[in-house]
């Protein structure tokens, strides 16, 4: 039994909803109500893409990184580090535009990616569970923690939208 099945289950479960609900809203539903980051409900879309999209170089490159040896400078040896993208959120959202994105294309997106992240999640080697990376604060951050900690995510930015479009 793989131990992920429980989320990758909770995937399935939030995509698939979230999709159908996101599908049903209207144009103005999806782009003028605004959080207190200002953002709409198509830039929280984007931005869960983007997270899918920097949580899949991350699931992948941790089970086949070296624990050991050489290392970018300013790190531990044998570390992994990904550019930081959390302090920059706003600027990846406004670079692509998601404002402006087609609705349908962009929900397929989110939907395809995050089921794609599902996939990946079942097949993580898990003898390579504890290998980390540091984050942005030099935290480290295991992939398993990392799996493990990416539902809450995805439901924390759903719920989000659903506050936004109950307005």
């Amino acid at each position: 039994m793989n131990e992920y099945n429980d989320i990758i289950n909770e995937i399935h479960q939030v995509v698939e909803r979230e999709a159908e609900w996101l599908l049903s809203l209207s144009e103005e539903a999806v782009t003028t109500p605004r959080n207190s980051q200002g953002r709409t409900v198509k830039m929280l879309v984007g931005h869960l893409i983007d997270s899918a999209s920097n949580n899949h170089q991350r699931i992948v490159r941790l089970q086949y990184a070296p624990r050991c040896g050489h290392s970018m400078p300013g790190t531990e040896m044998g570390m992994l580090t990904f550019p930081d993208y959390t302090q920059d959120n706003d600027l990846w959202i406004a670079l692509q535009d998601y404002q402006h994105e087609p609705w349908p294309l962009l929900v397929s997106l989110f939907r395809l990616y995050n089921l794609h992240i599902a996939h990946i999640i079942g097949c993580v080697d898990r003898t390579k569970a504890q290998n980390y990376w540091l984050d942005y604060e030099g935290h480290r951050v295991t992939l398993h923690q990392m799996i493990c900690g990416y539902c809450d995510h995805l439901r924390l930015h759903t719920g989000q939208m659903h506050e936004l479009v109950e307005k």
